[in-house]
Order: C-alpha cells, then sequence, then structure tokens
C-alpha cells in the first residue's frame, strides 16, 4: 500500500500520504481493488466501471466462462456471488467473517479459498465488480459492496470500455504493439486476434512509428510533438511502479543491461526484475536501486547509484528525498551505499 502511495506521490505536486488515505477511505475519490493481471491496483472510483468493464471484455468473461477460470460450475460461481451480495449487504466484513458467511451459504469447500490471502474465489466478486476493499480492522483488510461504498456506478459496454482504456495505454505508454498492450492488461488472457483488433478500431487515431528498427503505434496527436531534448529528471520510484509495469517497447534501452544484472543479483529482483524492486530513475532510464528503513520518528534513506552521479543528479537526489520526507511527514536521511 505504502509503494501504490508513494507513486501518487510521484505525481501529484503537493499530495501526502494522509491525503491518500482520506481520498481512499473519507472522501471515496479513490478505491482500492483487485484490477489488471488480478492484481490489487488503486483506480479514481469514477472511473472503476470503465476497468471492471474492460476486464469483463477479456474471453473468458464474455463467453460467460469466467467461472471456469476459478474452477466452479456455473451455478456454483453464482451460489458465491449471490452469498458475497448478501453478506456484504450490512456493511465491511473482514476476509475471515466474509469467508464465514459466504461458506454458511454455499457449503465449507469455499470456506479456505475464500479465507486465502491471495484473490483466489474472492477475485469472482471483484471480476464481478461487486466488491472493493474497505477500511482496514487493525491489522486485517476489510471488504465493502461496491454499490454500497461508491456513490455511483454506471455500467459500460465491455468491448468499449476496452477500447478507451487502449486509447489511455497508447497515450500514456506510446509507441506501443498490440502484444505490449495484451501482457500489460492481462498476461495470456487477451488473445493476439483481440489486441490487434484493438489496434484496427483505433485506426484513424494512431500512427505507425519506427524506432531504432522497431515498429509501434503512438497517438496520432503526438507525432507531431516537439523532438527538443527535457530537462534533467531523477525520481525515486516504489516498487510495482506503473511506469516500470506499463514501459515495454525499447525495454533494454529502460533498463540497460548493467542494471539488470545488478537487479536480477539483489533480493526479490532474481524474480521479478526492476518492476520488483524501488529504482533510481534518471532521465526514465533505471540507474540505481534504492530502500527506506525506519528509524524512530524519521526513515532513512538508502540509494545505491549504477552510475556515477554528476553535481546536478545530487542536487536532483536531495530534491527528492525531500520531497519523499514531506509525503511521509517524517524527516529522511540520504545515504549513497551499496544494498544488500
Amino acid at each position: 500500500m505504502t509503494a501504490a502511495e508513494l507513486g501518487i506521490g510521484a505525481r501529484v505536486t503537493g499530495v501526502t500520504q494522509r491525503d491518500v488515505g482520506e481520498e481512499l477511505w473519507e472522501r471515496r475519490r479513490l478505491v482500492k481493488t483487485y484490477s489488471l493481471r488480478g492484481t490489487v491496483h488503486l483506480h479514481p472510483a469514477a472511473e472503476l466501471p470503465l476497468w471492471t468493464a474492460a476486464r469483463q471484455a477479456l474471453p473468458d468473461w464474455r463467453e460467460r466462462r469466467g467461472h471456469e477460470s476459478y474452477g466452479l460450475e456455473s451455478e456454483q460461481a453464482e451460489a458465491v456471488l449471490e452469498a458475497i451480495r448478501e453478506a456484504l449487504d450490512g456493511g465491511r466484513l473482514t476476509r475471515e467473517e466474509l469467508a464465514d458467511e459466504v461458506t454458511a451459504c454455499v457449503g465449507s469447500w469455499a470456506g479456505e479459498r475464500l479465507a486465502s490471502t491471495w484473490a483466489d474465489l474472492i477475485g469472482l466478486g471483484f471480476d464481478a465488480g461487486l466488491l472493493c476493499f474497505g477500511p482496514s480492522q487493525g491489522s486485517k483488510v476489510t471488504f465493502v459492496r461496491t454499490d454500497r461504498w461508491l456513490d455511483e456506478w454506471k455500467e459500460m459496454d465491455p468491448g468499449d470500455a476496452l477500447v478507451e482504456v487502449f486509447r489511455r495505454y497508447v497515450a500514456a505508454y506510446g509507441p506501443i504493439t498490440h502484444q505490449d498492450f495484451a501482457r500489460w492488461f492481462a498476461l495470456r488472457q487477451l488473445k493476439p486476434n483481440q489486441a490487434r483488433g484493438l489496434v484496427a478500431s483505433l485506426s484513424g487515431e494512431l500512427e505507425e512509428v519506427e524506432v531504432e528498427g522497431q515498429w509501434g503505434w503512438i497517438a496520432t496527436s503526438d507525432a507531431d510533438m516537439p523532438s527538443e531534448q527535457p530537462d534533467a529528471s531523477l525520481r525515486l520510484l516504489p516498487q510495482y511502479d506503473c511506469y516500470l509495469i506499463g514501459c515495454r517497447f525499447g525495454r533494454d534501452h529502460i533498463i540497460p543491461e548493467r542494471a539488470r544484472s545488478r537487479v536480477f543479483a539483489y533480493k526479490n529482483g532474481r524474480f521479478e526484475g526492476a518492476v520488483g524492486l524501488p529504482v533510481l530513475l534518471i532521465d526514465g532510464v533505471v540507474a540505481g536501486m534504492w530502500e527506506r528503513r525506519k528509524h524512530g520518528k524519521r526513515i532513512e534513506v538508502r540509494v545505491e547509484p549504477f552510475i556515477e552521479l554528476t553535481t546536478l543528479h545530487h542536487r536532483l537526489l536531495d530534491a527528492e528525498a525531500a520531497r519523499i520526507g514531506a509525503f511521509l511527514d517524517t524527516e529522511v536521511e540520504l545515504s549513497l551505499e551499496p544494498l544488500g
């Protein structure tokens, strides 16, 4: 959760961790839910119907075979969804409480799967847009019914929603290929023909470009963007940041060999690469990694650069550490040293 909060802090000037919490649990303009690739995301609450509908455009859901991916018969899936709907009608429940309520209705076979800390069976309810996360109860997560938690819910056509999500992906990450989008949106669930069809559906809005021998699509409105070099940038990004997850075109330049070899030798970087680690990003390229450690009321930010930092880099890094301190409302101590 802190990684998601820090990701917002890196993009919204002046926002704090407290602000993000208030948007989630008090004003409810953000919502926490299982979403793309079956992983936890934060979405603007007003856009949750868009993302839910887009995921329902995937073949399994569209062909009414979504229950099969959970190893259920159709009748079992409907019974689980109805039991979740009834259980959450009165308010929020912890994972264990929800599992007990649903098990009492559908049978003991569902209990262990609903209580799992992985999405597993409860993911069926997220796929349907039936529930989302509520405020934690101590160290335990809770779940609430989406139609009770959010002010309004507008049903959307799944096909139209998927096209809109594809349009946004091109705008944010272009140049892209249809395979890039398929892997980002749903890993292996989005079939190549369907992904290619999305390109065709926006034929009047896209332009094909060649970058160092590789062809990809960009929004036509971006084709005439000025080519001058932008100002130098430096960011300390949290693990699982959307920049690294979404940027797939020209990935060898974003995560160069020097960075890749060091990342793979450190903690879960061996399994997840740079995506699974907090990274130092310089001019859009992974140029180091970092970690934060809490010491009483202050936080130590330790950075391991993979390149020699210039005077400008040091100045930008000091500013970035100060920004993180302001976001977390705590004192930050910055150090440069190897990690692990």
